[in-house]
């Protein structure tokens, strides 16, 4: 009983009016001409569901006949939201921890604090109203939670949301930044493993310049992003050689060999010194001991990589002559793996440890093709 009445308390001084009686939603909706309208759109909104109205964020009574009373000032009608007003006025609630408590104990209520650093919450308090606020990416009458898949912010569909401001050439032209990042995206491993192949784990925007707090990553921070998920490949580039070279360079870490937005698919064609491949743009110098290196490297993995599809060929002759392969095939699992280790060895830029693994594997697939 204790608990109730502080939570109806705590209603009260927000200005939350849960009322079965609503003559603001009952007015708009016998003047809508259609359903897009706001107030049929708020029919569906997560608010709307949990028992807040139009004046939770408009202010007013909407207990009132009378219009003129039900938008009065002195009711605290504030009619349309000032842009810039209103990451604060979604923070009346949202940073409320013991009121968000009520809808869900584990909602996060640093939203707002972390969007006062984000490079939109920047601009707005510089007076840009043009950056994107909550109402931009979660909508404004028919905010939706986040894993439902209509929602803008599912993750399925932030690409799409990104792009409205940031795939705009027209809008974005005094920003002075690219507008093709989702065109790139899209066509990216990770985009097309998002959007393509419904693989809900792959980045989107915000999984690497964060949400409430988003910002572009500094040089400096990242090849820390993309270690986020790429957790081994990071920790040797930040112990391999490169690693120094690059800081002093001013060069980001995994973005200079894989790009950004539109990180491809790895293979093996990147790695060496011949036309076409990553390593060739900064080592062009056969004379250097960097470019030696690089071929050396590219010289381990294609050994590998012969002598694997050498013992897979073997093996499948046998199969086909009714051998018994079963347990060579297993063992065979071992030097596939071997491949994929060496090839994020890579990462090491170290030609001796690659080349330890690549001994190694070897030699199993000798003893292998022996038997």
């Amino acid at each position: 009983m204790v608990r109730l009445m502080i939570s109806l308390l705590m209603v009260f001084s927000l200005g939350i009016w849960a009322q079965s009686t609503n003559t603001c939603l009952d007015c708009h909706l016998d003047t809508e001409e259609n359903e897009s309208g706001p107030a049929h759109l708020f029919k569906i909104d997560v608010h709307s569901k949990d028992g807040l109205t139009c004046a939770s964020c408009h202010g007013g009574d909407p207990t009132a006949e009378d219009p003129d009373v039900a938008m009065s000032p002195q009711k605290g009608f504030i009619g349309v939201p000032d842009t810039r007003d209103i990451p604060k006025l979604c923070a009346k609630c949202h940073s409320d921890a013991d009121y968000m408590k009520q809808f869900n104990p584990n909602i996060s209520v640093d939203q707002y604090e972390q969007y006062l650093t984000s490079q939109h919450g920047k601009l707005l308090q510089r007076g840009d109203t043009k950056v994107a606020t909550c109402i931009s990416c979660h909508s404004v009458h028919d905010i939706r939670q986040v894993k439902d898949f209509n929602s803008p912010v599912y993750d399925q569909n932030v690409p799409k949301t990104c792009a409205t401001c940031h795939a705009d050439p027209e809008y974005m032209k005094e920003y002075g930044i690219p507008t093709n990042q989702y065109d790139e995206y899209v066509q990216s491993v990770h985009g097309k493993a998002l959007l393509e192949k419904g693989d809900r784990g792959a980045p989107a925007c915000n999984d690497c310049h964060g949400n409430h707090g988003a910002i572009p990553p500094g040089v400096s921070s990242i090849s820390m992003v993309c270690g986020t998920c790429h957790v081994l490949n990071m920790e040797l580039f930040q112990k391999s050689p490169k690693k120094a070279i690059f800081d002093e360079l001013g060069e980001p870490g995994c973005e200079t060999c894989h790009g950004n937005h539109g990180v491809q698919p790895t293979n093996d064609e990147m790695i060496g010194v011949q036309e076409g491949a990553v390593c060739a743009n900064c080592h062009q110098d056969e004379k250097q001991k960097s470019y030696q290196k690089v071929k050396a490297m590219r010289a381990y993995l294609d050994e590998l990589r012969t002598q694997a599809a050498v013992t897979d060929s073997l093996l499948t002759r046998a199969e086909e002559a009714g051998m018994e392969v079963s347990d060579a095939r297993f063992d065979f699992t071992e030097v596939r793996n071997a491949l994929v280790k060496s090839r994020g060895l890579i990462h090491a830029f170290d030609p001796d440890l690659l080349k330890q693994e690549v001994d190694k594997a070897l030699k199993r697939a000798a003893e292998r093709d022996k038997k």
